[in-house]
């Protein structure tokens, strides 16, 4: 990645207003482009480029998305000039805080009445998950979440979701129905037949333990498949 020696300005003879430090400090943190977020994560750039115009070519190489840059892992981000094992696991650490941040975040409980108030749900614990995962979202008389579970975890292909476990999840919340998630990390939205196999097994033993289910999401970064809007069910 190739550096403009000849336009290169160190940020200490920038006008104070304009150093993302100074600036965070004299105008608020919502002043601040992601660019100039980043520059203070890096905290300096290499002898020919400025940590700002090192965090634009991060961003660029990204399409200045926030989400595929969670998505950099810190060897992606070792292959920039400039930035070495320290600054990397930096970035890594503070997207990570970010996501944790939004799934932590204190709510009333979240009513769901369809397949996307579901998905909704389920954005801050899936989105930018590279391995397959199954939750289970519990759910009490008046479709309000009790609680969202992680079932299992397996590989970027498929994971193995336990009936045994999803219904005790169920019992020990006393939710009075559910609804299964899984992800496809390879964005896929189309169900496998052991998808369908499992969500009709998961459906019967429902009807029998009178905690019905609702729906089977399989969730993408950007777009959901329903079974019950699908006709599935």
């Amino acid at each position: 990645m190739a550096d403009n020696v000849s336009s290169y300005t160190p940020i200490h003879q920038w006008a104070e207003d304009d150093r993302p430090r100074e600036k965070l400090l004299l105008k608020g943190k919502a002043a601040l482009s992601d660019a100039e977020h980043l520059a203070i994560l890096l905290g300096s750039g290499t002898v020919s480029v400025s940590a700002v115009d090192l965090a634009k070519q991060i961003l660029a190489s990204v399409n200045h998305n926030l989400h595929e840059l969670a998505k950099l892992s810190v060897k992606d981000l070792m292959k920039f000039r400039g930035i070495g094992e320290a600054k990397a696991i930096t970035i890594v650490s503070a997207l990570e805080l970010g996501r944790r941040r939004k799934e932590s975040e204190p709510q009333k409980r979240e009513k769901v009445l369809s397949a996307t108030d579901a998905y909704e749900v389920m954005r801050p614990y899936l989105l930018d998950a590279h391995r397959e995962e199954f939750w289970v979202m519990l759910l009490n008389r008046n479709n309000e979440v009790i609680k969202v579970e992680k079932i299992s975890e397996g590989g970027v292909a498929g994971t193995i979701a336990d009936p045994k476990l999803i219904f005790k999840a169920a019992l020990d919340r006393l939710a009075s129905a559910l609804i299964l998630i899984h992800n496809h990390p390879s964005g896929n939205l189309k169900p496998s037949s052991q998808d369908l196999q499992l969500t009709q097994k998961l459906k019967e033993a429902g009807k029998f333990l009178e905690i019905p289910v609702l729906d089977h999401i399989i969730f993408t970064d950007h777009s959901f498949f329903s079974f019950i809007n699908e006709g599935i069910f």
